[in-house]
């Protein structure tokens, strides 16, 4: 199986990997081009993921929410396209926050899986791997800020 996979060529095994698809694009008459999922790393409260799809309002209060809330400091991720986006919400956080907020940005290449199906049932299914440039922001509080104390 490791063989047929380091191939690109799944047959009849390829539910077993993978289930989960999201994209499906046709290439030509004889093939179906479906874009998987890619793996994040945690869905936390802390870990913010940022797409293009999304409202831009939304996904800033959401940001504001979680700063609000305990979490001294939240992750803002961005792939592709999303990553323009992810920088502009993290410098937004900056500003909102008067530059009390530590912004401490990173940069990585995630791999992406496209699965290639042919219409026929007698061929294999292939395997395209591309890449993506990925942006990973740290976002953190430069002084915590709890609740008032009044000396009586």
């Amino acid at each position: 199986m490791a063989e047929e996979i380091s191939k690109g060529k799944l047959g009849n095994n390829k539910n077993i990997l993978f289930n989960e698809l999201t994209a499906t694009q046709l290439t030509s008459q004889h093939h179906v081009k479906q874009r998987r999922i890619p793996l994040y790393n945690s869905k936390t409260k802390k870990n913010i993921y940022v797409t293009h799809k999304g409202s831009f309002k939304a996904q800033l209060n959401r940001c504001e929410k979680c700063l609000n809330s305990d979490e001294s400091e939240i992750t803002i991720h961005g792939l592709g396209a999303a990553a323009n986006r992810a920088q502009k919400l993290a410098l937004q956080l900056q500003k909102n926050h008067n530059g009390m907020l530590d912004l401490d940005i990173t940069t990585s290449i995630v791999e992406l899986i496209d699965d290639i199906e042919p219409s026929d049932d007698e061929k294999d299914c292939e395997i395209n791997n591309r890449q993506k440039s990925a942006t990973h922001i740290k976002v953190t509080r430069k002084v915590k800020i709890g609740p008032l104390k009044y000396a009586k």
